[in-house]
């Protein structure tokens, strides 16, 4: 199983089979970036968060390897300052599942299935995501089937009572040398407070900017750097995770139930799965 699962992560570091088209989210009033595979009708959706005063640039490797995939992905370009609101994040990542999901996308009419939509986000990102997850349970919302966050943060109100409330399945990776988001507090106590299907795995070696792309100046304030062992991993392990529970795609769920030493397994709940 395990040599298996280690195919598995290798083939999802590699692109998709889609060819991707990348659009602008301020066409329709809100600041950001789409990524879509070229063609397609009732595809899955994703809203990423970025991290605390990183741009959304820094994760189009990301997200345009998730439309490769076959999954939309979408990231707002707002609260971006060094007192950014949680919770107007929040909204805005509910506002672009809606955009998403309601807009034409592409020249050739693709479109996003409103029972297919996901949550992601790193950092402050990923705490605004779990926001955003929960009030999508309390029917405030785009209702969402999936989250998945690395180097999630706390936010105000906190993330930890959020999670309380949500009934999507979770995935939360945390950096083992992570020293501004630290599993425990931070990707530990969301994940033991969610109430739905979750699990944590630790990234050896991540640091809190290693899933991040290229240069930018908030390296000088904020630990780590780059780190593309890290980046690709996260892609195939987000890449598997929406695959499986936004599409029912169970081909990859091996990769995803088993200890991987690229991400090790440190919790788990495995509460009632609803079907896709």
């Amino acid at each position: 199983m395990a040599s298996t699962a280690k195919r598995l992560l290798e083939q999802l570091t590699h692109p998709g089979p889609h060819d991707v088209l990348r659009g602008d989210l301020a066409l329709v009033g809100l600041p950001g970036v789409v990524f879509t595979p070229r063609t397609g009708l009732d595809l899955p959706a994703v809203a990423f968060g970025h991290g605390w005063l990183q741009p959304p640039g820094r994760y189009h490797g990301l997200l345009r390897h998730l439309a490769s995939w076959g999954i939309v992905a979408a990231a707002p370009a707002t609260h971006r300052g060094i007192l950014p609101s949680h919770r107007l994040f929040a909204a805005d990542l509910r506002t672009t599942l809606e955009i998403v999901t309601t807009l034409r996308l592409g020249p050739d009419g693709i479109s996003v299935n409103p029972a297919k939509l996901g949550l992601a986000g790193h950092s402050i990102g990923g705490g605004a995501a779990v926001l955003a997850a929960a009030r999508g349970d309390n029917r405030e919302g785009p209702r969402v089937r999936a989250v998945a966050t690395v180097a999630p943060a706390q936010t105000m109100p906190p993330a930890t009572a959020a999670a309380l409330g949500i009934t999507a399945s979770g995935l939360h990776l945390a950096g083992e040398d992570d020293l501004l988001a630290p599993a425990t507090g931070n990707a530990e106590a969301i994940s033991k407070a969610w109430a739905g299907p979750v699990q944590l795995r630790i990234v050896p070696k991540m640091t809190h900017l290693g899933v991040t792309e290229g240069a930018h100046w908030s390296q000088i304030l904020l630990q780590g750097k780059p780190q593309y062992s890290v980046q690709r991993h996260v892609r195939a392990l987000f890449t598997a995770f929406f695959l499986a529970e936004l599409t029912g795609d169970e081909t990859y769920r091996e990769l995803l139930d088993s200890d991987l030493k690229a991400a090790r397994i440190s919790y788990e709940n495995e509460a009632t799965r609803t079907p896709a």
